[in-house]
């Protein structure tokens, strides 16, 4: 059977390469089972791979199909929720090693790239983060903790500084992490993929997991044409969860966020941005964009949603974000536009660790996946393999809850309030 088709964006109409992986057939034997091809589950299946462990990896779709080939392509530290929140869970001291994990999952991403010489990922140094209101001190001292606690510099712009690189009358200040980097996410997870089936991992696509038998030492999973016995599985599934493992899916809400691409208009593209850094807004769920195809167009994101299906107004709806933030762009035209689905759990932190003997989850990267499930994927693998324990850093932040029917509207009116406070901010500094 064919594999499915990747959504039609900007990434699947710059593929690098063609290659698709066969549906599982038969009976498969494996170290360990991998259920889920995004980006934590073929991080995890590179890991484990050259640990020695055999892989066989399950994905319903295509490796990279859902969030983790489709969103803004920002690599950076850190995580959906704050330093401060994260330190009244768990603590100053745990918080630091929480942080300087998102940090190494940056490094991973770029050791992979730069050692799997992986040129199509397409990697542009700097991240912008920028406010639409005057903090009064707040983002330098901000900068100043960062740079004190964990070493990592960044460049503090004034209101004058911000506008010449990003020409919007409504940025008053910002960060520029040269550190951190965008890039094309989906040839990227597809050269993992490649390297890992180099490596000896099987990888099956449009092969959804439809039962599993978890409670014994060697565990079962069945697809429709294929049966997977391994001692360890790993579920790395995201937004798109089946209901095979229910304490998974009723551990996070499916959250979509929207992106387009703008035609190819160099000259008025850069009447607005003027850097090749991309950028994104201190709003909760706020907007998030770079330059792509050469400096031509603009691959544009943000606000979320509890709803997952497709408004039918989705590229009106991010082009009114993108014209009221840059008004000499209301002539851009929309080239295509899409959604995706990420997994948020309610503490906004990833879920990672050991739901009972065997069995592992790595999961809930929305909002800020790309350096979370490198790390995320390498700290599961290691644990499988006894190679460490870090993953049981994530412990604190567990398979909560996640209100069901309930949680949804929660989620949905949060947003809306936060909405309504930055529009409140925003004017007091205007």
């Amino acid at each position: 059977m064919n594999a499915p088709s990747y959504i039609d964006c900007y990434y699947s109409r710059t593929l690098a390469t063609p290659e698709s992986y066969p549906s599982a057939v038969g009976r498969l034997e494996a170290d360990v089972c991998i259920v889920g091809g995004g980006l934590a589950g073929l991080t995890a299946a590179l890991k484990l791979v050259r640990a020695g462990r055999s892989v066989v990896l399950l994905e319903a779709q295509r490796v990279a199909w859902g969030a983790s080939g489709r969103n803004g392509g920002f690599v950076s530290a850190g995580y959906a929720t704050g330093l401060n929140a994260i330190e009244r869970k768990v603590g100053p001291d745990q918080a630091k090693e929480l942080f300087r994990l998102s940090m190494e999952g940056v490094d991973i991403v770029r050791r992979h790239i730069a050692d799997l010489g992986i040129v199509e990922a397409q990697p542009v140094p700097g991240i912008a983060k920028a406010l639409r209101y005057d903090s009064k001190g707040a983002l330098r001292a901000a900068r100043d903790r960062q740079e004190r606690d964990f070493g990592q510099t960044t460049r503090y712009l004034t209101r004058e500084e911000t506008r010449d690189l990003f020409a919007s009358p409504k940025y008053h200040e910002a960060l520029l992490d040269d550190g951190a980097f965008h890039f094309h996410p989906l040839n990227y997870g597809r050269a993992l993929a490649r390297e890992a089936v180099r490596l000896g991992a099987a990888i099956h696509e449009n092969s959804p997991v439809l039962s599993v038998h978890l409670d014994g030492p060697r565990k079962i999973l069945k697809t429709k044409d294929a049966e997977v016995e391994a001692r360890d599985v790993l579920f790395t599934t995201g937004g798109y969860t089946s209901g095979i493992l229910p304490a998974l899916k009723a551990s996070y809400l499916p959250i979509a966020t929207y992106v387009l691409l703008t035609e190819s208009a160099p000259d008025l593209v850069r009447s607005a941005i003027r850097t090749s850094a991309a950028v994104l807004d201190d709003r909760r769920a706020g907007d998030y964009y770079r330059l792509v195809d050469g400096g031509n167009r603009i691959l544009w994101g943000g606000r979320i949603t509890t709803r997952t299906t497709d408004p039918a107004d989705i590229a009106a709806l991010l082009r009114r974000e993108m014209v009221t933030t840059y008004p000499q762009l209301a002539d851009l035209k929309v080239d295509v536009a899409w959604s995706g689905l990420m997994s948020y759990a309610r503490h906004l932190m990833p879920q990672i660790g050991q739901l009972k003997p065997g069995v592992w989850f790595c999961t809930a990267f929305g909002g800020h996946g790309m350096n979370t499930t490198a790390i995320g994927g390498t700290v599961i693998a290691e644990g499988i393999a006894g190679e460490s324990d870090r993953y049981r850093l994530f412990k604190p932040f567990g398979l909560a809850w996640n209100g069901g029917i309930f949680g949804r509207a929660a989620v949905q009116l949060t947003y809306w309030s936060y909405q309504a406070a930055d529009a409140l901010r925003e004017r007091g500094s205007a």
